[in-house]
């Protein structure tokens, strides 16, 4: 049945099995929560328990199912790496080696190296785990596997974001991306909601005047950026008056507060300017596509079916507010939903030419 694409029978017919073995069957029972787990993930359940899989794991290995108890750590890990919790991923590979066993099971094993690795911006790691990936698949001689790497490489060498400098705009892949965070330049990181140099980060996710503020004096680097501009790009003010100056003034004083240590904000006649303190350059490093919901687009542009409550899982955020997001994208004609109520999920195609990898939610480690 999940071969075939019904997953929601499947999973009734698992459970119908683990309840059928009974007690006295355990390996069964536990093999079946872990097909189920399997199941789940692929139709991107991510608020199935994981603390059943994890007892079914034990379960496995106790009764000496190495290969079985080792595909559901595999999705455990899968599991993390989707919700963005790569420390909990990594660490659950930590004492793990691939080499014991068979080679659809180290495919899985580099393609989760390999995707941590990508989401942490470190490219040359994700380049030789795939590089073991594509040798285990060709050994493992799964179509699906195969298809799998080759998705996963593809990212590597198509757009991954947007360089915006006053002389123009230039895409950039991801390992342009790692050689520009690991410069001398001062970005505004418009993927991750960021100003950074180098290991210093200063997050401004949670406060998007500040960062509106910051993208805008980035963009005008080394020039200026009039009230009137930053009226309109940070509270979307059209007839200005004497508040709104105030209200400028005010968060023009916290932002320069946010960014004492790597650089200043000078104001000029015409307005304010950037003034880096150490670096020689300022860019703007924007999302390949501009895209108010291009978070919920990043997710979903992976060709699965999700549905509202895996989504905000994902994201870290409610499940209103990803439905509000939905509902947008999908009176714009850009996601698609099927079933209704709790079975409705959503989906996309895949943005063509573009990777989504720096638009998921753990933002990438420098260093």
């Amino acid at each position: 049945m999940a071969q075939l694409g019904d997953l929601d029978r499947a999973k009734i017919l698992l459970r119908r099995a683990a309840q059928a073995f009974g007690p006295k069957e355990p390996v069964a029972r536990a093999r079946c929560v872990v097909a189920e787990a399997e199941i789940a993930l692929a139709s991107r359940d991510l608020g199935w328990p994981p603390e059943a899989l994890d007892a079914a794991r034990a379960t496995l290995e106790a009764h000496g199912d190495r290969l079985n108890a080792a595909h559901a750590r595999y999705l455990a890990v899968r599991r993390l790496l989707l919700i963005g919790r790569l420390d909990e991923a990594e660490q659950a590979l930590a004492d793990f080696d691939p080499a014991l066993f068979p080679p659809a099971l180290r495919t899985a094993h580099e393609l989760v190296v390999a995707g941590i690795a990508l989401r942490r911006l470190r490219t040359k790691p994700a380049r030789a785990a795939l590089a073991r990936a594509e040798r285990a698949s060709r050994e493992a001689a799964i179509p699906a596997l195969a298809a799998e790497v080759e998705s996963v490489a593809v990212a590597l060498n198509t757009p991954a974001a947007r360089r915006i400098t006053p002389g123009g705009e230039k895409f950039l892949r991801l390992e342009e991306v790692e050689s520009l965070f690991a410069s001398d330049a001062l970005v505004v990181d418009a993927c991750r909601y960021v100003v950074r140099q180098k290991s210093a980060l200063i997050p401004l996710a949670t406060r998007p005047v500040l960062f509106a503020l910051a993208r805008a004096l980035g963009e005008a680097w080394p020039g200026d950026v009039s009230r009137d501009v930053l009226l309109a790009r940070a509270f979307g003010a059209r007839l200005v008056d004497e508040s709104h100056r105030a209200r400028l003034r005010v968060e023009v004083g916290r932002l320069r507060r946010a960014l004492r240590t790597l650089a200043g904000i000078t104001a000029t006649k015409g307005g304010f300017a950037l003034a880096p303190r150490r670096a020689r350059e300022v860019v703007v490093l924007a999302r390949p596509v501009d895209e108010e919901h291009s978070a919920v687009l990043a997710l979903l542009a992976d060709g699965q079916s999700w549905s509202s409550s895996a989504l905000a899982l994902a994201l870290g955020t409610s499940q209103r507010s990803v439905q509000r997001a939905l509902d947008s994208l999908a009176a714009a004609g850009k996601v698609q939903s099927l079933g209704r109520a709790r079975a409705r999920r959503w989906l996309t195609p895949p943005v063509p030419g573009f990777t989504t990898i720096l638009l998921l939610p753990a933002a990438p480690e420098i260093g």
